[in-house]
């Protein structure tokens, strides 16, 4: 009988290593994949514990949202006795309940807010010599409703210096902050009736239309006209009504010249128009790709207002602003 042969496929011939070595890379980068993503998710969840108290307590911990009057150049209109000349200053808010894209029902609705609000604005422009108005008559219904604060803010131009418009979700969380301070910290100087025209704010989209300061000039009416007439813009039947990206196509669109000369954006966004910082995951992919913009955004105790754009129940979060200011009051 011829010998038996061993069966070849009962023996494992050992691998050669230049076909081990994709395996092993293989398996580590696998395990560093692992890795990875295990610290991310224990860095998502220390910064959703601790992003939140943080960021409440940003001006205790040195961020400074307005510039020191002894920093800011002097200068001004005077009055009589060489006192500085009293300004006239209107601040303008509404919110209508109803209609396309301002307010309506939904989880975003202003409905409340408005009552809720105005004891708080109202009593801070009597404190500060303001006049508040309550434009809700001013609404066209042909458009969405925030486009007519551009109307509101055009009809008292002519009869102020300066007009303060306000979304109708915000607080004035700090009463003892002028308006005349804010516009010394975003001008650098004293001389109101020589500054810009326009005072913004900007956030991680860009300028923000919900808050803003114009002073009465030739250059502010036309600005104003332009922005009512970029029709082009307007969206009906949607959460976008267009008003605020009209605004920033027209500002982006001014002459560098223009710009410097017209135009003020406030450094720090929480100078007047702060939001309060909620760990969902739309805030916490903006913390992570602009921790700055953030930081220069979020509601601290002590800022003068808070904004509460794009949270919802707006009317709960208003009555629970307001409760705490009660209570430390």
């Amino acid at each position: 009988m011829p010998p038996r042969l061993p069966d070849r496929r009962s023996r494992s011939r050992p691998r050669p290593q230049f076909l081990l070595l994709p395996l092993l890379l293989h398996r580590r980068h696998s395990w560093f994949l692992l890795l990875t993503l295990a610290l991310l998710l224990l860095l998502l969840l220390l910064v959703h514990a601790a992003a939140p108290a943080a960021l409440r307590r940003a001006n205790a911990l040195g961020r400074r949202c307005s510039v020191a009057a002894s920093a800011v150049a002097g200068g001004g209109a005077e009055g009589t006795a060489g006192q500085p000349r009293r300004r006239r200053i209107a601040m303008v808010s509404f919110a209508a309940e109803e209609g396309n894209g301002g307010g309506g029902g939904g989880r975003r609705s202003f409905e409340g807010v408005m009552e809720a609000v105005e004891g708080n604005k109202r009593g801070y422009a009597a404190r500060m010599g303001y006049d508040y108005v309550d434009a809700r008559g001013a609404v066209d219904p042909r458009r969405p409703p925030s486009w007519s604060k551009i109307l509101a803010v055009r009809s008292l131009l002519p009869s102020y210096d300066w007009v303060f418009w306000n979304d109708a979700d915000t607080v004035i969380t700090n009463p003892n902050i002028s308006l005349e301070s804010i516009l010394l910290s975003a001008i650098g100087h004293s001389d109101f009736d020589a500054s810009p025209d326009l005072v913004v704010t900007e956030d991680f989209g860009g300028i923000n239309a919900g808050v803003w300061l114009v002073r009465r000039s030739a250059w502010s009416e036309r600005f104003l006209e332009a922005w009512w007439n970029a029709t082009s813009f307007v969206r009906l039947g949607s959460t976008r009504s267009g008003d605020n990206a009209a605004m920033q196509h027209l500002i982006a669109a001014l002459s560098a010249e223009e710009s410097r000369a017209h135009v003020r954006v406030s450094p720090m966004q929480c100078l007047f128009n702060s939001y309060p910082w909620t760990p969902t995951p739309k805030s916490l992919y903006r913390l992570f790709i602009s921790p700055a913009s953030t930081w220069r955004g979020a509601y601290s105790d002590g800022d003068f207002m808070v904004h509460l754009a794009g949270i919802d129940d707006k009317k709960r979060w208003t009555a629970k602003i307001l409760q705490e200011m009660m209570s430390t009051s």
